[in-house]
């Protein structure tokens, strides 16, 4: 199992694989980084993709250091 703070704030969520702790970080995302959900919602489907794949990118290498 491992922990990982949220990319960002302070809140650390577990698991035991990447999928398990990203979805243990997204009630979080959905009630602390509302902001953050909503300038996703207003963009373009492509932007949204491009920046979801960068998101997985970058934290799934946090994970496998972690």
């Amino acid at each position: 199992m491992k922990t990982l703070k949220c990319d960002i704030c302070d809140f650390e969520a577990q698991g035991a694989t990447f999928e398990e702790w990203m979805e243990a970080l997204k009630p979080h995302y959905a009630e602390k980084h509302t902001e953050f959900m909503k300038a996703q919602g207003e963009r373009s489907k492509e932007e949204q993709m491009a920046e979801m794949q960068k998101w997985m990118d970058e934290n799934k290498a946090r994970f496998d250091v972690a």
